[in-house]
C-alpha cells in the first residue's frame, strides 16, 4: 500500500508538526482541526519553521513552496479524511476524547485507511476497541519538535496486523525516522521512563537539592542527555506529562507514579512550559530564564 494522501487530527504543537513532515515527504497532507483560531496557529508554525530554515540557509523558498503546496487546512472531519491511506490522530491525551475522534474516523476515513494515535502512553488496545477496524489501528508515537527528533514509536496490540505494522514503518522511513517496536504496556518504552526521570527532577527542584539549571546540567553532562529533563518538561508541556503520570498511575495501580505537587502547581497556574511562556522557566523573552518557585 503505498501512502498518498494522509489527514493529521489536531494542529496543535504535535499535529503541526506531524502534518509539516507528511507534507515535506511529499504527501497530499490535510491538517483538521475543529477550532479555526488552532488551526491558524498550528500553520503558522509551520510557516515559521520553514522561514527559520530558510533564514539559516538549510531550507530554500522552492522547498517550502513546494511543500506548502502539499499542505491543506480543514475544519470538517469528513472532508479531511476523505479518500486518504492514512490517519494520525494528534489531539490532547485524554481516552474519552481520542475514542471520540476514532469512532468518527471510523465512520469517515475509507476502510482502507490505516488509523494511527500519537498516545504518549494509553493504552492502543482501548482505542483501537472502539473501531470496526482494530487490525489497522497503531500506535505512533512523535517526539517534540517532530520535524527535528528522529525517533518514532510504534506500538502494537494484540489484534493488529502485521501489514499495519510495515506500513507504519514504511511512513516512518519516509518521513526519515527511527522507529521501533513495542508493546502495548502503559507509557510504552519512552514516556515510562522519560516522565519519571522529570517528575524525579522536579521532586529535587522542590526538596532544593540544585537549581533547576544545574539538574538540567548534571544530565546533559554526566550522562549526555542533550537536555536536561526539566528543560525538556517544558518543551513537551507540562501539562502533558502530568496526564501520562496519571495515566501510568491508574493503569499500575501505582501512586508512586502520581505527579509532583509542584507539577500540579504549575499545571493549575497555566504555566505549562515553553507553549505558554512560562513553566519551570520563564521563556517568555524566547529565551530559557530561571525563575523562583
Amino acid at each position: 500500500m503505498g501512502i498518498q494522501a494522509v489527514a493529521v487530527i489536531g494542529a496543535g504543537t504535535m499535529g503541526a508538526g506531524i502534518a509539516q513532515v507528511c507534507a515535506q515527504a511529499g504527501w497530499d497532507t490535510r491538517l483538521f482541526d475543529a477550532f479555526p483560531d488552532g488551526l491558524a496557529k498550528g500553520r503558522g508554525r509551520i510557516d515559521a519553521f520553514w522561514d527559520k530554515g530558510i533564514a539559516r540557509g538549510k531550507t530554500t523558498d522552492e522547498q517550502k513552496e513546494e511543500w506548502s503546496g502539499n499542505l491543506r487546512s480543514f475544519t470538517d472531519m469528513a472532508e479531511a479524511v476523505n479518500g486518504v491511506d492514512l490517519v494520525i490522530e494528534a489531539v490532547p491525551e485524554i481516552l474519552d476524547l481520542k475514542q471520540q475522534i476514532f469512532t468518527q474516523l471510523d465512520q469517515l476515513a475509507p476502510q482502507n485507511a490505516v488509523l494511527g494515535t500519537n498516545t504518549s502512553g494509553l493504552k492502543i488496545s482501548d482505542i483501537a476497541g472502539v473501531t470496526k477496524r482494530p487490525e489497522m489501528v497503531i500506535g505512533m508515537h512523535f517526539f517534540n519538535p517532530v520535524p527535528i527528533m528522529k525517533l518514532l514509536e510504534l506500538v502494537r496490540h494484540e489484534k493488529i496486523s502485521e501489514s499495519t505494522i510495515e506500513i507504519a514503518r514504511d511512513v516512518g522511513a519516509a518521513m526519515g525516522k527511527s522507529c521501533i517496536l513495542v508493546n502495548d504496556v502503559p507509557g510504552f518504552a519512552t514516556s515510562r521512563l522519560g516522565v519519571v526521570l522529570g517528575n524525579e527532577a522536579i521532586r529535587m527542584l522542590a526538596d532544593g537539592v540544585a537549581s533547576a539549571t544545574d539538574i538540567d546540567t548534571a544530565m546533559r553532562l554526566g550522562y549526555k542527555h542533550p537536555m536536561g529533563p526539566l528543560e525538556l518538561s517544558d518543551l513537551v508541556g507540562l501539562d502533558v506529562r502530568r496526564d501520562i503520570l496519571n495515566n501510568l498511575a491508574e493503569a499500575f495501580d501505582d501512586e508512586s507514579y502520581r505527579p509532583h505537587p509542584l507539577l500540579n502547581q504549575l499545571v493549575d497556574a497555566g504555566d505549562l512550559g515553553k507553549k505558554t511562556g512560562m513553566g519551570i522557566y520563564d521563556w517568555s523573552s524566547g529565551e530559557k530564564i530561571e525563575r523562583e518557585l
